[in-house]
């Protein structure tokens, strides 16, 4: 499985990970990530699935707002988080990590990889993430004006 984190300003993976599928990939993945990258003060936003007491508060002891779609029943989050503006936004911003993958299999040849292990499925991730990254940095600046992110 593929993890990747983004920034949510311009839409940038800063991280990713390569993980076995398992029950728990996703959120030891991604909490792997926030202790690589994540800064004191930063907010990381997330799916229902990261809504478990272990995710949050780990967020929590890592100085990071987690900013997770809320369950109905038994949510880890709470009033502190979802009453302020950003969380809203973070809603709406986090579905945008989505192009990312979408990029990588259509354009970055990875919708079925040729590849085995993770070591080189980590590494045809890194280079087709950064390359998305650079045509995204294109389309940000103006010099790229054509319409492939």
């Amino acid at each position: 499985m593929a993890h990747t984190m983004m920034e949510h300003r311009n839409g940038l993976i800063v991280d990713m990970e390569c993980a076995e599928f398992n029950g728990r990939a996703e959120v030891e993945a991604a909490l792997e990530m926030l202790e690589r990258t994540a800064k004191p003060g930063s907010t990381v936003g997330a799916d229902k699935n990261y809504d478990q007491q272990r995710f949050v508060q780990r967020a929590r002891e890592l100085k990071v707002t987690p900013h997770v779609a809320q369950k109905r029943k038994g949510s880890a989050i709470d009033g502190r988080t979802t009453r302020h503006p950003g969380y809203a936004a973070s809603q709406k911003i986090r579905k945008r990590i989505e192009e990312g993958f979408g990029w990588l299999k259509t354009v970055g040849g990875l919708r079925k990889t040729k590849l085995i292990g993770r070591a080189k499925l980590s590494a045809q991730l890194l280079l087709g993430f950064s390359v998305y990254n650079l045509i995204r940095l294109g389309s940000l600046s103006g010099w790229w004006r054509g319409s492939h992110v």
